[in-house]
């Protein structure tokens, strides 16, 4: 039996707010510069705020047996983050089909304004067993908040 979900309100209502992120300590390396692989966690911390957000959380759909793995992720590092900074990462769905979407991410410091890093990062939506599902046909509800966050 397939649950349902209620989904956020309206997408006139919905303003993905960005996603703010303290650079630790543990996170930069021994030039004392933030790790390259840590802003593949912060996007994916990102991620999971703009779903929730959306009212769509990964745990709800989780509970509805779908899961949403990474095919691909790409990162392109502008300037520097350091211990201490700030960065506020804004994120947007760029493709969406109801089978696989693609998010965008821009990271920026805080206070400065200045592009640190941008990102890309492409999922597939699939069943608890691994087989493909189209959201579309599955579950509507969800099918239809992915599409209205799309970015044409």
């Amino acid at each position: 039996m397939k649950q349902e979900i209620e989904v956020a309100g309206p997408v006139e209502a919905i303003k993905i707010r960005p996603y703010e992120h303290h650079a630790q300590y543990y996170e930069t390396d021994q030039m004392g510069i933030i790790h390259h692989s840590n802003y593949v966690r912060w996007m994916e911390e990102a991620r999971m705020d703009m779903m929730d957000q959306l009212g769509l959380n990964y745990r709800q759909m989780e509970a509805m047996e779908i899961i949403s793995p990474v095919l691909a992720i790409d990162v392109t590092y502008h300037s520097m983050v350091h211990f201490d900074d700030d960065i506020m990462i804004q994120t947007k769905i760029t493709k969406y089909n109801g089978i696989r979407m693609e998010i965008e991410y821009v990271m920026t410091d805080k206070e400065t304004g200045e592009l640190r890093t941008t990102g890309r990062s492409s999922h597939c939506f699939l069943t608890r067993s691994g087989k493909p599902i189209s959201l579309k046909r599955s579950y509507p509800e969800l099918d239809t908040k992915f599409f209205e966050m799309h970015d044409e």
